[in-house]
């Protein structure tokens, strides 16, 4: 399967969002979309992170079209870091883009370790069908309670992962839910997946094949 990338530079709340849409060369429309939130935008996260990278290549794989994005104030983005608050709204922003391009769609949500907080804070506003969080920095941002997810979701983190604690992610989810995530820990693994991204794309592959 062919696949196109296409750069783009959209209106945001902030100014301009930079962004990569990657899709597959099909004259079908596709069954749904994805998005990707890269980590924290000071400490080197944008859209080139090779998780993000990964997980789009997944979704692309899946027959979706995805995007991954710069939060503002990172590469091409305008604006500066806003704790999560305004990269919410960029998100927001990015979504009703790509549903304007791809008209009722439903909308895959990921994102990795800061990149997660803001999926979770925001998939609802995104009417997002399904949600991925990989590596949650939980013990970093107030995410808020997991019983607020009422759709399917995944949780993949590293039993290995040096920067958000292991212990924090089961504790996390340790309160009884209703609508409990599927939740796959990768043995070994740290918070970059070094060596394991091969790994990782087959979790996701295999659970939202």
């Amino acid at each position: 399967m062919k696949i196109i990338t296409e750069k783009q530079l959209i209106a945001g709340p902030a100014g301009r969002i930079e962004l990569l849409l990657q899709r597959p060369d099909s004259p079908d429309p596709p069954e749904g979309v994805a998005v990707v939130c890269h980590p924290h935008s000071l400490y080197g996260g944008s859209l080139m992170n090779k998780v993000v990278h990964s997980l789009a290549d997944t979704f692309t794989d899946l027959g979706r079209p995805t995007i991954r994005f710069n939060f503002r104030g990172v590469g091409q983005s305008d604006g500066v870091f806003d704790q999560g608050r305004g990269e919410q709204a960029d998100l927001a922003a990015v979504v009703a883009w790509l549903q304007q391009r791809y008209p009722a769609a439903p909308v895959w949500l990921a994102g990795f370790s800061f990149g997660a907080f803001v999926a979770f804070r925001a998939h609802r506003a995104v009417a997002a069908e399904r949600l991925l969080l990989v590596a949650p920095a939980v013990d970093m941002f107030d995410f808020g309670p997991p019983d607020a997810v009422t759709i399917p979701w995944l949780v993949i983190h590293g039993s290995a992962d040096e920067t958000v604690s292991p212990e924090a992610v089961r504790n996390w989810l340790s309160i009884p839910l209703s609508n409990p995530p599927k939740l796959y820990w990768l043995d070994g693994a740290s918070h970059f997946f070094h060596g394991r991204l091969n790994e990782l794309k087959r979790v996701v592959r295999e659970a939202w094949r």
